[in-house]
Order: structure tokens, then C-alpha cells, then sequence
């Protein structure tokens, strides 16, 4: 009994603490503006699916699927902002309590540092404790912090709603790098906005802490941009990786090179994977070019 009370009285200390808030529905009507044309990816399955709209410090960041049942975001949808690629370290994990009641406010809390997290919070989401014992590991964010430039930006990406469990290798000496690419490419050569999408594929493996299957391992890793308006005097060699690309990886210790493909490329091989759908979209019609030379002769011809 006395556990029992303890347990209820540090989950009322973690309600408590009012620092970030997000929204958890069926529906991303409240932040649309982050997916292309206001359309989120098509063709993604899963179980017990939770649309995160994830705020901090009273804004809106960018968008979140996430499967409670596997205790895992399928995707995250964002907008990349041009950065130095710089890092944030002095942010502490979050989770969301909305995967825990809908009765909550939809606050994104900080997770306090306690012995055991309440089984209401584990129960719907994972915790810190699933990676203390999965040594090969890392917290692998979809959203990842060198892809923002604001503070506030970059510390949004610290949830647990957004990060999902990485090979330490792979996420270390593959994955980031891909990241900071991806980075200077958008930096140097995007001139307007450019609408990421991050997500995984399933593998059925998972990491179990006392005896209990807790987070589902993703097999592929995988990333696309749209950025409809870019430099058209770019080099060949990155010119024609826009207005949109993708890449992928195994998340694996061995063979976990980056293929970097052409959008309907990349959707195609992630049709062949468990969980996506043969109908899978990731931007809608594929990502279009803004041609500004085609423009500019539109408002030419416009009579005033």
C-alpha cells in the first residue's frame, strides 16, 4: 500500500510542472502546417495510433504518429530551419500526458528523476528506464535538434514521443552525419520553406525490460524532404535532388550505410516493408517545383 501511495504522489508531482504542452488527437487539423499542402503522409499503419501536435513554451513545433501500442512514433513531420548544427545538451526528457488520460491538459512534461515513473505514464508511452539496460542503444531522435535554430526549437525535440531506439554505431557514426548533409544541402541551396518527414520501418524485434516487451526496434530508418522553392542555378550534382529526395538505412551494427534515393524511389522500397500500405504517399502530389522564372512571367501578363 505504501508503494502504491508513493507512486500516485509522484505522479501528481509530474502534473504538476506545467513546462511545455501539446495536443493529442485523431486528427492533425491544429498543425497541418507542417506537412506539404497541409497534407499529412498517406499509407502508414499501425495500432492504437495517437496524432501528437507537439507545443512548447505555448507554440506549436511539428507533428508526431504515434503508436501507443509499440511505444514508438512512426513519423515525425517538421520544418527545417537553417542552423549551425549545433546541438543542445542541457535538455531534460519529456513525455506526453495525454498518452496517459485524455482528461489531461495536453502539458508536455519534463520527466522527474525518481526511482520508478508511474505505470500509468509506461503503460501508454516510453520511459527512460526501457534504455537503461539496452546497452547497443541510443535515443535516436525523428526530429532531430541540428535541424532547428531557434532554443525553444531545438529543446522541443527532447520527448520521448519523438525519439525512437538507434544501434549506438549506427546513430553516431552514420546517421547524424546523414543529418548535417541533409543540413548544409537545405542550408546552401532551399529558398524557401522545406517540409521534413522522419520515419521508421518495423523490424517485430523489441527491447523488454523485466521480462516485458516494452519498445518496438525499427528496422529502417528513414527521411524525405520537399522544399518547392530552391536554388536553380545550383551545381548538377545537388540540383537534381530537389525539389525533393530521400534517404534510408538498416538499423543495424553492420551495413547500415545511407541509400540516398528520388522520392517515389524511396516511397516504393518502403511499400515492400511490414506496415505501410501499398498506397503510400509521403507529400502530396510527390512534391511540386515552384519554378520562379515560370511565375514571375504569370504576374507579367497580369493587367492592373
Amino acid at each position: 500500500m505504501h508503494s502504491f501511495c508513493t507512486c500516485w504522489l509522484s505522479f501528481s508531482l509530474l502534473l504538476a510542472s506545467p513546462l511545455v504542452s501539446a495536443s493529442v488527437s485523431n486528427s492533425f487539423k491544429d498543425c497541418s502546417h507542417f506537412f506539404y499542402m497541409q497534407t499529412p503522409p498517406v499509407g502508414i499503419r499501425g495500432t492504437n495510433l495517437r496524432k501528437i501536435c507537439q507545443r512548447y513554451a505555448d507554440k506549436l513545433r511539428y507533428s508526431t504518429l504515434y503508436d501507443s501500442s509499440r511505444r514508438l512514433p512512426l513519423y515525425s513531420a517538421y520544418i527545417f530551419k537553417k542552423s549551425d548544427g549545433k546541438r543542445r545538451m542541457d535538455t531534460p526528457w519529456m513525455y506526453e500526458p495525454q498518452l496517459v488520460s485524455k482528461d489531461e491538459s495536453g502539458n508536455m512534461r519534463t520527466l522527474a528523476l525518481i526511482d520508478d515513473t508511474p505505470p500509468l505514464i509506461e503503460d501508454s508511452q516510453a520511459v527512460l528506464e526501457d534504455y537503461t539496460d539496452a546497452v547497443e542503444y541510443k535515443r535516436g531522435p525523428l526530429n532531430p535538434d541540428l535541424h532547428q535554430a531557434e532554443p525553444d526549437d531545438k529543446s522541443s525535440t527532447y520527448t520521448l514521443t519523438n525519439v525512437v531506439p538507434l544501434i549506438t554505431d549506427f546513430l553516431d557514426t552514420t546517421w547524424y552525419p546523414y543529418l548535417d548533409t541533409i543540413r548544409r544541402r537545405l542550408n546552401n541551396f532551399c529558398q524557401g520553406k522545406s517540409f521534413m518527414v522522419t520515419g521508421v520501418t518495423i523490424s517485430g524485434a523489441t527491447i523488454q525490460r523485466d521480462k516485458r516487451e516494452r519498445l518496438a526496434i525499427p528496422k529502417h530508418l528513414w527521411l524525405a524532404y520537399c522544399c518547392p522553392q530552391f536554388d536553380y542555378n545550383s551545381p548538377y550534382e545537388v540540383r537534381f535532388m530537389f525539389p525533393s529526395y530521400g534517404g534510408y538505412a538498416l538499423n543495424e551494427q553492420t551495413g547500415h550505410s545511407v541509400v540516398e534515393v528520388p522520392l517515389k524511389t524511396l516511397e516504393s522500397f518502403l511499400k515492400s516493408q511490414t506496415d505501410i500500405d501499398s498506397e503510400l504517399t509521403i507529400f502530396y502530389k510527390g512534391c511540386v517545383s515552384e519554378n520562379p522564372f515560370k511565375r514571375k512571367r504569370d504576374l507579367s501578363s497580369v493587367s492592373v
